[in-house]
């Protein structure tokens, strides 16, 4: 989806006319029927003013994706700093064999459901005070 499609959306959404939104944002009405018709999208410098507008991040208006709510999709990647213990970690992760890689994720799959049996053995206890 395009950044005018997504624009167009979210006008849809709160029921807001391409007028009342070339009011709101200064854009002209026929630069906004420009993007709708030719297929285009804004300049860089009106993106914050339609972000406001609609009430979007720009995270959303560029990419679709949001990091909370229901609009967009998730990401489905995360960016670490090699430098970090998590990406030493990963790095290592990597070097390893396949079938070393599955018996760690295994470890660390019966850790995450040790962690969540004791949290919930906790807060039961808590709970009985």
């Amino acid at each position: 989806m395009t950044i005018s499609e997504r624009i167009f959306l979210k006008l849809e959404e709160l029921n807001m006319s391409q007028k009342v939104f070339s009011e709101k944002t200064g854009i002209s009405q026929s630069t906004i029927s420009e993007w709708k018709s030719k297929k285009t999208n804004p300049s860089a410098d009106k993106i914050m003013i339609i972000c406001k507008v609609l009430s979007v991040s720009p995270e959303w208006l560029l990419s679709g994706i949001e990091k909370e709510g229901k609009r967009g999709n998730k990401p489905s990647f995360i960016v670490v700093d090699k430098k970090t213990e998590t990406g030493e970690m990963l790095t290592t992760f990597n070097g390893l064999s396949r079938d070393k890689r599955e018996r760690l994720l295994g470890y660390m799959y019966a850790l995450m459901e040790a962690q969540k049996k004791s949290e919930k053995s906790e807060k039961h206890k808590d709970d009985k005070k």
